[in-house]
């Protein structure tokens, strides 16, 4: 196996992240995201129409903070990807992009599997 030679310094976190036991949890819960995806739209349309007559909540700072963190997060995430994307382009070339193995180890991985959760 061909791995690459890039080596990322990972943060704490990152160091805390089990990417196998995360990728090992997908691998046997995959069929869970059906029933959780109509959960999740079943929630949202229902909670709009019991909602429609309530009293409006005060969440704009609340909104206002999780809608930043998002930009964040993943402006974060592809900064650790994309070095490591444009590494594998410039030493390795295309064909090596597509088929390297080395993503599914250290911090380009963990940043992947925290994006899907």
């Amino acid at each position: 196996m061909n791995t690459s030679v890039l080596t990322l310094q990972e943060y704490e976190f990152e160091k805390q992240f089990k990417e196998n036991e995360a990728i090992r949890w997908m691998q046997e819960n995959w069929k869970k995201l059906f029933l959780f995806s109509a959960l999740y739209a079943a929630f949202i349309f229902g909670g709009r129409h019991l909602m429609n007559k309530q009293a409006k909540f005060e969440l704009r700072k609340p909104l206002v903070l999780w809608s930043l963190s998002l930009p964040v997060f993943s402006i974060f995430g592809a900064l650790r990807t994309g070095a490591y994307m444009v590494y594998i382009l410039m030493t390795k070339g295309l064909k090596q992009s597509v088929c390297d193995q080395s993503f599914y180890i250290g911090p380009v991985c963990k940043f992947g599997l925290m994006h899907l959760y």
